[in-house]
Protein backbone atom coordinates (compact mmCIF):
# COMPACT_ATOMS: atom_id res chain seq x y z
CA UNK A 1 0.00 0.00 0.00
CA UNK A 2 1.12 3.45 -0.90
CA UNK A 3 1.88 6.09 1.62
CA UNK A 4 -2.29 7.41 1.65
CA UNK A 5 -1.29 10.54 3.00
CA UNK A 6 1.35 11.38 0.16
CA UNK A 7 -1.20 10.93 -2.55
CA UNK A 8 -3.82 12.48 -0.90
CA UNK A 9 -1.88 15.89 0.02
CA UNK A 10 -0.93 15.40 -3.94
CA UNK A 11 -4.14 15.36 -5.55
CA UNK A 12 -5.22 18.30 -3.25
CA UNK A 13 -2.47 20.18 -4.39
CA UNK A 14 -2.59 19.38 -7.97
CA UNK A 15 -6.20 19.81 -8.17
CA UNK A 16 -6.32 16.28 -9.74
CA UNK A 17 -9.85 15.16 -10.29
CA UNK A 18 -8.70 11.71 -11.26
CA UNK A 19 -8.29 8.92 -9.17
CA UNK A 20 -5.39 6.91 -8.59
CA UNK A 21 -6.24 3.20 -9.01
CA UNK A 22 -3.68 0.26 -8.40
CA UNK A 23 -5.33 -3.28 -8.93
CA UNK A 24 -2.81 -6.19 -7.95
CA UNK A 25 -2.48 -10.11 -8.69
CA UNK A 26 -1.15 -12.60 -6.10
CA UNK A 27 1.64 -15.19 -7.49
CA UNK A 28 -1.03 -17.16 -9.52
CA UNK A 29 -2.73 -13.93 -10.88
CA UNK A 30 -6.04 -13.88 -9.56
CA UNK A 31 -7.36 -10.08 -8.61
CA UNK A 32 -5.94 -9.64 -5.38
CA UNK A 33 -6.44 -6.44 -3.65
CA UNK A 34 -5.36 -2.78 -4.99
CA UNK A 35 -6.54 0.47 -4.28
CA UNK A 36 -8.80 3.48 -5.66
CA UNK A 37 -8.24 6.89 -4.12
CA UNK A 38 -9.56 10.23 -5.10
CA UNK A 39 -10.60 13.53 -3.56
CA UNK A 40 -12.43 12.67 -0.71
CA UNK A 41 -12.47 8.91 -0.62
CA UNK A 42 -10.20 6.01 -0.23
CA UNK A 43 -11.05 2.69 -1.42
CA UNK A 44 -8.40 -0.50 -0.21
CA UNK A 45 -9.89 -3.52 -2.29
CA UNK A 46 -10.56 -6.84 -0.88
CA UNK A 47 -7.10 -8.56 -0.42
CA UNK A 48 -7.61 -12.87 -1.30
CA UNK A 49 -10.32 -14.82 -0.78
CA UNK A 50 -12.57 -13.91 1.59
CA UNK A 51 -12.89 -17.64 3.14
CA UNK A 52 -9.12 -17.91 3.26
CA UNK A 53 -8.29 -14.01 4.14
CA UNK A 54 -11.19 -12.85 5.62
CA UNK A 55 -12.89 -9.46 5.02
CA UNK A 56 -9.82 -7.18 4.63
CA UNK A 57 -10.98 -5.04 1.83
CA UNK A 58 -13.95 -3.35 0.09
CA UNK A 59 -15.86 -5.59 -2.13
CA UNK A 60 -17.55 -3.69 -5.28
CA UNK A 61 -21.59 -4.24 -4.27
CA UNK A 62 -20.91 -1.92 -1.10
CA UNK A 63 -19.31 0.81 -3.46
CA UNK A 64 -22.24 0.73 -5.94
CA UNK A 65 -25.00 0.73 -3.56
CA UNK A 66 -23.70 3.83 -1.72
CA UNK A 67 -23.57 5.33 -5.13
CA UNK A 68 -27.09 4.45 -5.66
CA UNK A 69 -27.84 5.88 -2.41
CA UNK A 70 -26.26 9.13 -3.14
CA UNK A 71 -28.08 9.48 -6.28
CA UNK A 72 -31.51 8.72 -4.71
CA UNK A 73 -30.40 11.66 -2.03
CA UNK A 74 -29.90 14.11 -5.54
CA UNK A 75 -33.41 12.67 -7.00
CA UNK A 76 -35.06 13.93 -3.52
CA UNK A 77 -34.19 16.94 -4.07
CA UNK A 78 -34.22 19.75 -6.54
CA UNK A 79 -31.66 18.36 -8.41
CA UNK A 80 -33.84 15.44 -9.90
CA UNK A 81 -33.30 14.72 -13.54
CA UNK A 82 -33.34 12.23 -16.07
CA UNK A 83 -29.56 11.75 -16.00
CA UNK A 84 -29.40 10.64 -12.21
CA UNK A 85 -32.74 8.38 -12.81
CA UNK A 86 -30.59 6.62 -15.78
CA UNK A 87 -27.68 6.38 -14.25
CA UNK A 88 -29.74 4.98 -10.82
CA UNK A 89 -31.63 2.07 -13.43
CA UNK A 90 -27.84 1.05 -14.79
CA UNK A 91 -26.48 0.92 -11.09
CA UNK A 92 -29.43 -1.09 -10.07
CA UNK A 93 -28.87 -3.48 -12.67
CA UNK A 94 -25.16 -3.67 -12.58
CA UNK A 95 -25.68 -4.77 -8.43
CA UNK A 96 -28.44 -6.93 -9.11
CA UNK A 97 -26.03 -8.70 -11.99
CA UNK A 98 -23.22 -9.05 -8.89
CA UNK A 99 -25.70 -10.14 -6.82
CA UNK A 100 -26.98 -12.86 -9.32
CA UNK A 101 -23.31 -13.78 -9.52
CA UNK A 102 -22.77 -13.72 -5.82
CA UNK A 103 -25.67 -16.87 -5.68
CA UNK A 104 -24.95 -18.85 -8.46
CA UNK A 105 -21.59 -18.81 -6.88
CA UNK A 106 -22.99 -19.73 -3.47
CA UNK A 107 -25.60 -21.96 -4.76
CA UNK A 108 -21.73 -23.86 -6.41
CA UNK A 109 -20.38 -23.39 -3.00
CA UNK A 110 -17.02 -21.41 -4.50
CA UNK A 111 -18.24 -18.40 -3.49
CA UNK A 112 -15.23 -16.64 -1.50
CA UNK A 113 -12.78 -18.61 -3.01
CA UNK A 114 -10.49 -18.45 -6.40
CA UNK A 115 -12.56 -21.43 -7.74
CA UNK A 116 -14.17 -20.87 -11.09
Amino acid sequence: MPNVKEIYKQLYSQRLDDPIFKNELDKDHNPSGGYSIGIGFIINWQEGPIKEFGRNGAMIEPIIETIINRLEFFQDSKFRCEQNENALIHLKMALGYLNERTKEREDREVEGTYKI
